[in-house]
């Protein structure tokens, strides 16, 4: 690979979207340079990144002279660029667990925003949230858990057997509540202790609590 890669995310270092993407970078093996971008002043807004985003978010990823944002894409297209068996792939080898881990992907990107906006990632790095969930949060909550009861065995092993991207994704989505000291169910913690622990997202909060 001669093309250099740059990865760009929020100031904070606070976007689970740009963990996935750079979950996939380091698990993959790909050098790649982190850049910040200040989403509070409004710089995503601005050129030159809104040049390079076209959606004038985090994260995007550039590549010589091609500029991707929309962590799903990012990371379809880094599979896709990058494919086994010269790279490690993020993905499941078994058709329907590769489609059930894009699913789980999909599902904590757009479903449950309210428990995103009352256990907001900062718990995980940062201060708890003291005040109980609301009706629709602990709603929220409650399918999540149902969900994760199905998918997680009892010693809180991988959801695919071998570790895959929807891992980071499932396990930071369950760590909102158990960074903030939310009812969780023993096994559910263990999985996510389990993630945690893995180099790619313990690097990844290191920068952020930093």
């Amino acid at each position: 690979m001669n093309q250099s890669l740059i990865l760009y995310t929020n100031r904070q270092h606070s976007s689970p979207y740009v963990l996935s993407v750079y979950a996939t970078l380091y698990e993959k093996g790909l050098p790649f340079e982190l850049k910040t971008v200040d989403l509070a002043t409004g710089e995503n807004l601005a050129q030159p990144y809104s040049r390079l985003s076209l959606t004038s978010r985090v994260p995007t990823l550039t590549i010589g002279d091609f500029s991707l944002s929309e962590s799903s894409a990012i990371i379809e297209y880094l599979e896709e660029a990058f494919p086994p068996p010269d790279f490690a792939s993020v993905f499941p080898n078994d058709l329907r667990l590769r489609a059930r881990a894009r699913q789980i992907q999909a599902w904590v990107r757009s479903d449950m925003g309210i428990l995103r906006e009352e256990r907001s990632t900062v718990v995980i790095y940062g201060a708890r949230n003291p005040k109980p969930l609301s009706e629709p949060a602990r709603q929220a909550a409650d399918k999540l858990l149902r969900a994760a009861d199905a998918l997680i065995d009892e010693q809180g092993s991988n959801l695919f057997g071998a570790w895959s991207i929807a891992d980071v994704d499932f396990s930071v989505m369950l760590n909102r509540l158990c960074a903030n000291g939310d009812p969780v169910p023993p096994k559910i913690r263990k999985y996510v202790e389990r993630q945690a622990g893995r180099p790619c997202v313990e690097k990844w909060w290191s920068l952020a609590r930093s």
